[in-house]
C-alpha cells in the first residue's frame, strides 16, 4: 500500500487525520510574552494539518531570549494558550507546544526584570540578536549554570509540561535542536564543562535525558516528543567527531523513557550542512516511536520519503506561513503563495493572519 500524506496516522494515543505536520516556527507576535487573539486565529486557520507544533515557547523567564516570544510559566500564559488550543480543537486539529529555552541565545533587553542568561558554559553565542529597544545587539556572555541552576531548569520544563496539559495541548515537543539550551549541552561548541554535564557523550546527553525524563514523569511519555538537529550549525553549533555516537546514545536513552516521537531537523535545503544520511537511517531504525521528517519538503519528496518508510510524518514550515490552506493545496496540486520574509518576525497581522 502506498502511504500518502493524506492517510490517517497514530501518534501515541492520538489519531491524526493526515501525516502533515505544521513545523514549529518563531513568529514573535506574543506581545508581553502572552499568547493573544491574533495567535489563536493564526493557528486555527492551519488546523487542517494532522498535527500543529507551536512556535518555541519558553518554560522559564530565563528562556525568553527573543523579542515577543511566548512563555508557558504563568496563569496569563496558560489562559492565552487555552484560547489557542480551544480554537484548534474546535477546528478539528491536534496541537503540541514546543518548549524552547533559548539559553545563551538571548539578550537582557528581550527579557523580563530578574531573568538571567544561563548556559552550560560562559561562552557567548556568535553574532547578534534583534531587540525592539535598540535594534541588533551582540549576544552577551552567559552565566555558566550551577548544579542548582540545572536542577531548576529541568524542573521548569516539567512544570511547563503540566501547564501545557492545563492549557489544553495534546502534548509537548522538547526543543533540543538549533543551538538552544538542550542543544547547548549536547554540543562541544557551547558545552565546555568538565563535570557530570559535559565532556563525554554520556555527560553531554544527560541534560536532554533528564529533561525528557522529568517531562514524561509529569504528563506521560506518550505526550512528549523531541526535536534534534544533528550536524546543525545554527546559533554557533559545530559538528564533532563523536556526533553520530552521541545521537545514537541519545536515541537509546529516549527509547528507555518511551518518548512518542523524534523530529529530525535537516536544514540542508536552506544551506546548512546535510545531516548524514547514515545517521538518519540509524536513528530511524533504532527509535521505537514516531519519526517526523523535516526540512524543505514538497509534495513529491514527502510522498517518496513516506513510501520509502524513511519517516512516519512530514513537517512543513515556511509553506504554512503563506498558505493557511496548505493541506488542501497539496491535495489538489494548487500553486502555493510565496511568503513575505520581511514580516516573519514583525509584531502585527501583516504577513501573519492576512494571507
Amino acid at each position: 500500500m502506498t502511504t500518502t500524506l493524506f492517510t490517517h496516522a497514530t501518534l501515541g494515543t492520538l489519531q491524526l487525520k493526515n501525516r502533515i505536520v505544521m513545523a514549529p516556527m518563531t513568529r514573535s507576535r506574543a506581545i508581553g510574552n502572552v499568547p493573544n487573539e491574533m495567535m489563536e486565529k493564526y493557528y486555527r486557520l492551519r488546523a487542517t494539518a494532522g498535527l500543529i507544533i507551536t512556535e518555541g515557547t519558553s518554560p522559564s523567564a530565563n528562556g525568553l531570549g527573543y523579542a515577543r516570544i511566548p512563555g508557558l510559566f504563568s496563569d496569563a500564559q496558560v489562559q492565552g494558550w487555552r484560547r489557542v488550543t480551544d480554537g484548534v480543537h474546535q477546528a478539528g486539529g491536534k496541537i503540541f507546544v514546543q518548549l524552547m529555552h533559548t539559553g545563551r541565545v538571548s539578550h537582557p533587553e528581550n527579557m523580563p526584570a530578574g531573568a538571567k542568561i544561563l548556559a552550560p558554559s560562559a561562552v557567548a553565542a556568535p553574532g547578534e540578536m534583534w531587540t525592539d529597544s535598540n535594534g541588533q545587539q551582540p549576544h552577551p556572555v552567559p552565566t555558566a549554570m550551577s548544579e542548582a541552576d540545572i536542577a531548576q531548569a529541568i524542573a521548569e520544563y516539567a512544570a511547563a509540561a503540566k501547564l501545557a496539559i492545563k492549557a489544553g495541548f495534546d502534548g509537548i515537543e522538547l526543543h533540543a535542536a538549533n543551538g538552544y539550551l538542550i542543544d547547548q549541552f549536547l554540543n562541544t561548541a557551547s558545552n565546555q564543562r568538565t563535570d557530570g554535564w559535559g565532556g563525554s557523550i554520556e555527560h553531554r546527553v544527560r541534560f536532554a535525558v533528564e529533561v525528557a525524563k522529568a517531562s514524561a514523569a509529569a504528563i506521560g511519555a506518550d505526550r512528549v516528543g523531541m526535536r534534534i538537529s544533528p550536524y546543525g550549525v545554527f546559533n554557533g553549533m559545530t559538528p564533532d567527531a563523536e556526533m553520530d555516537a552521541l545521537y545514537e546514545h541519545l536515541i537509546a536513552e529516549l527509547n528507555r523513557i518511551g518518548l512518542v516521537y523524534i523530529h529530525v531537523v535537516d536544514h540542508s535545503s536552506m544551506g546548512a550542512p546535510e545531516v548524514s544520511p547514515a545517521l538518519k537511517a540509524k536513528i530511524r531504525a533504532a527509535f521505537k516511536g514516531t519519526y517526523i521528517l523535516s526540512g524543505g519538503y514538497d509534495l513529491a519528496r514527502a510522498s517518496a520519503d513516506l513510501d520509502a518508510q524513511r519517516g512516519d510524518l512530514v513537517a512543513f514550515g515556511r509553506p504554512f506561513i503563506s498558505n493557511p490552506d496548505l493541506v488542501e493545496k497539496l491535495r489538489t496540486g494548487s500553486a502555493l503563495a510565496a511568503p513575505d520574509f520581511s514580516t516573519f518576525y514583525t509584531p502585527g497581522e501583516k504577513g501573519y493572519t492576512d494571507y
